[in-house]
């Protein structure tokens, strides 16, 4: 697994939800349940991915 794209993507959803938390208010009320679940998946699937790597990095060979 390509450890740069698992941070960009990482950063990426974080950061997503950093912009929604600020901006909850300017969102239209029709899109913030979509967009809401789609960042809670995306958070949730970076966590993964980082207990993921935290895992795998004991077990690479060198």
């Amino acid at each position: 697994m390509d450890a740069t794209a698992t941070l960009i993507f990482i950063i990426a959803s974080f950061s997503l939800g950093a912009v929604i938390l600020m901006k909850r208010e300017s969102i239209p009320a029709s899109m913030r349940r979509g967009i809401a679940l789609a960042a809670i998946v995306l958070i949730a699937f970076a966590f993964f991915l980082i207990v993921y790597s935290l895992f795998n990095m004991g077990s690479t060979p060198s």
